[in-house]
């Protein structure tokens, strides 16, 4: 029999984080040895005895709570946003001196909105235009969401493999914003509208046709399947991965 799994959830007050002490509660695999608000001592992680750490607090922290984990000897998996190119690189650096250890930063954990983007980026290679619409509640911080973001990644690197040109476009005159933000090339819209929880539309058009991939999430309960995935992979891959992706069996 497997040891159990000693995790740490850092943002454990936030509507994520107490999802993720729900679920990690609920594991029979795991064991729940701490739980984080804002400002709490890092140290009680160590003291609490974890293995592995969950980071689901606010972009401010979130660097700070994986390099200290790192830094231990602590697997991590990380659901916060704001982890752009050289922040990965200030963490990959630091895991080349911690070889053992691994970390999963996820932009979405929901595994259906992870196909869905998987999906988007091989049908993305077929059709001459494609763009993102990304719907959330009006809470949220960041625009676009580092799913958009990361889709719209994924999007670009499939049509450069392939050799599609970028989505034509005649825009001459426009208000700022109204053709979105420029995500590697691929236009990604924003909408904040009360009601909604976490929604992503891929719109994907040829001559005649048009095919659209869409992913719903309507509770955030929806991404706790893909963070304990997340807990019991991490340590069998060390390193960084980007993207609950590199987890999956995708044929990619």
């Amino acid at each position: 029999m497997s040891s159990t799994i000693r995790v740490a959830v850092l943002g454990a007050n936030g509507r994520m984080g107490s999802e993720a002490v729900k679920a990690v509660r609920a594991a029979e695999d795991m064991e729940l040895v701490a739980s984080l608000g804002r400002g709490d001592d890092l140290e009680q992680i160590l003291q609490a005895g974890a293995t592995h750490v969950v980071d689901l607090s606010v972009p401010s922290v979130t660097e700070e709570n994986v390099r200290f984990a790192v830094s231990h000897g602590l697997h991590a998996v990380i659901g916060t946003t704001g982890w752009d190119d050289e922040r990965r690189a200030n963490l990959q650096s630091l895991l080349a001196e911690h070889p053992e250890v691994g970390v999963l930063i996820a932009p979405n954990f929901a595994l259906g909105s992870v196909l869905a983007s998987a999906f988007a980026a091989t049908a993305a290679k077929y059709f001459e235009s494609v763009e993102i619409i990304e719907l959330h509640h009006p809470n949220k911080v960041d625009a676009p969401s580092g799913t958009a973001v990361r889709t719209a990644e994924l999007i670009a690197d499939a049509r450069a493999q392939a050799g599609v040109p970028a989505s034509p476009d005649a825009t001459e005159t426009q208000i700022d914003g109204a053709r979105g933000a420029d995500v590697s090339g691929v236009h990604v819209h924003s909408v904040r509208l009360r009601g909604l929880v976490a929604h992503q539309e891929v719109l994907l058009g040829g001559d005649g046709e048009q095919l659209t991939l869409r992913h719903d999430s309507y509770d955030r309960a929806s991404f706790m399947p893909g963070v304990l995935l997340g807990l019991r992979t991490v340590a069998s891959r060390p390193g960084l991965t980007y993207g609950l992706d590199g987890y999956l069996e995708l044929g990619q």
